[in-house]
């Protein structure tokens, strides 16, 4: 069996059997598309048979330096769920990841956050920008209003990026004060607008660029009345960023982070955030303990009593 049909194969699986999302299938579909070039370009292999322990040992080998750990580990996870598909189809007699022992540790890194004085200066140049706006009826202007609400949406709720932008028209509860975000996994979870204020600039989102008797769809579209794309959002807060004359790279996925950090350091209980966050499990959301750890660190370093013992040491 060549690699390609072998690939192909398995992917029908994944779409049609598994039913999982667009979003993974488009990952192992890249994930394989880079295995099956790698295996002819410098192993000149084509067909499965020919794949053994040491042609997976050479390809592992050949994906560290330029990935993170964490890449390196979702691509060998593509290629264990390929050929245990494999296996049980009986295309194979034997998987060959049962004859090596791939253990993969990830670099622990603290999720990034953004200091709440450049949260405030981002917040502050976009509201100038919208209050400054002439023409309230432009075009320009709906995209301003847009991006403003996505921003608010984002640090109110701590919904991933693609959430957002995959609420639809009818997940947005203007009335309620909330918005129903579907998760990784398909879970649904519910999450409160935390004051009106974001409310009203939701309303005026709808006001001004629904058109009337047009279709339920996507919460969030572009100019051209499509969904509008994660890549879109992140060019829109570089931008932002960037008139603020804030030094930093910003994402949007840092917008999460300083959420659940800041809620964190003002008592919120690490359940409400997990819920918040729509981490599946605990031991995900308690990273942020150990960010609230250094602002603990630097706090102590700026405010503790000792400082103003006068003794020298």
């Amino acid at each position: 069996m060549i690699v390609q049909d072998a690939i192909a194969q398995f992917l029908f699986h994944c779409q049609y059997e598994k039913n999982l999302s667009p979003k993974t299938l488009k990952a192992y579909s890249i994930d394989l598309r880079q295995f099956r070039d790698f295996l002819k370009a410098e192993l000149g292999v084509s067909d499965v048979e020919g794949i053994d322990k040491v042609v997976l040992r050479a390809y592992i080998k050949s994906l560290f330096g330029d990935l993170a750990e964490k890449s390196v580990k979702r691509k060998v996870a593509t290629l264990k769920s390929l050929f245990h598909h494999l296996e049980r189809e009986d295309e194979i007699l034997v998987n060959p990841f049962r004859k090596i022992d791939v253990r993969i540790k990830e670099k622990k890194r603290l999720p990034r956050t953004i200091p709440l004085a450049d949260l405030e200066r981002l917040f502050r140049h976009v509201y100038r920008l919208k209050s400054e706006a002439r023409n309230r009826e432009s075009k320009a202007y709906c995209a301003l209003v847009r991006d403003i609400a996505v921003l608010e949406l984002l640090f109110a709720t701590g919904a991933r990026v693609a959430e957002v932008c995959n609420l639809g028209t009818d997940d947005v509860d203007l009335r309620r004060g909330q918005a129903r975000i579907l998760g990784k996994g398909g879970r649904e979870r519910i999450l409160p607008f935390w004051d009106d204020e974001l409310s009203r600039l939701l309303g005026e989102y709808i006001a001004i660029s629904r058109e009337p008797g047009q279709e339920a769809g996507h919460f969030f579209r572009n100019r051209r009345g499509r969904r509008l794309s994660e890549q879109s959002v992140r060019m829109v807060l570089r931008k932002h960023a960037r008139g603020a004359g804030l030094r930093i790279a910003i994402t949007p996925h840092m917008l999460r982070h300083s959420l659940a950090t800041l809620l964190l350091e003002e008592g919120m209980d690490i359940r409400y955030i997990q819920h918040l966050l729509g981490h599946s499990s605990i031991a995900t959301t308690q990273i942020y303990t150990e960010v609230r750890a250094g602002g603990q660190r630097r706090a102590l370093a700026q405010k503790h009593p000792r400082r103003k013992l006068r003794v020298s040491r």
